[in-house]
């Protein structure tokens, strides 16, 4: 049902799962390089990038620790961000002094992470980085400095690798386009 339901909202697949692996494993390889021997800490921004951080982390051959944050700026059923961001789950850990690097799903406009990044420093971190899995870049209102991206994809609707439709489709191993108008409920049997 979850491959014929997907399908139904498929447009196109974007990045197919053999892609993400690779790519994600040389990120991992980067990140290795660059904090080797350093204290790094992994940020991962509820719910988008729970898969991305999975993989990630595994890829990561240093050692690291990890906290969450859940914000949100969409509703169900939008397809664009309102441009209100609202912290709904904070870090446990304190950050001062620490390098923390800020692992997401997906930048767009770029209003949740300039938000985020903008707490986050008054908390004097050590350094402060971002990875995402997707770059939106034609869509940027805000300009963010992004230090690890996955992929730079068009201004398409994705859902798949732990981006969702109305909650739904997170758990696809590869990252596909919305077709338009299309909507995650239910299809009835």
């Amino acid at each position: 049902m979850q491959a014929q339901e997907a399908s139904r909202l498929t447009q196109e697949v974007l990045i197919a799962e053999d892609e993400v692996q690779v790519r994600i494993a040389e990120l991992g390889r980067a990140i290795s390089n660059d904090y080797g021997g350093q204290d790094l800490l992994l940020v991962a921004i509820l719910k988008g990038s729970v898969v991305f951080l999975a993989d990630l982390m595994r890829a990561i051959t240093i050692p690291h620790q990890i906290d969450f944050m859940a914000v949100t700026s969409y509703g169900v059923g939008a397809r664009a961000s309102s441009g209100v961001v609202r912290i709904l789950m904070d870090l446990a850990a304190n950050i001062e002094g620490r390098n923390v690097l800020i692992i997401e799903d997906i930048i767009d406009t770029g209003q949740t992470l300039h938000y985020i990044t903008r707490i986050l420093h008054e908390r004097g971190p050590k350094s402060l980085r971002i990875c995402t899995l997707l770059n939106k870049a034609s869509r940027r209102e805000v300009d963010i400095p992004v230090d690890y991206v996955g992929f730079d994809i068009p201004d398409s609707f994705v859902f798949g690798f732990g981006l969702d439709v109305d909650e739904f489709h997170r758990n696809l191993p590869y990252v596909a386009v919305l077709k338009p108008g299309a909507s995650a409920q239910p299809m009835e049997e």
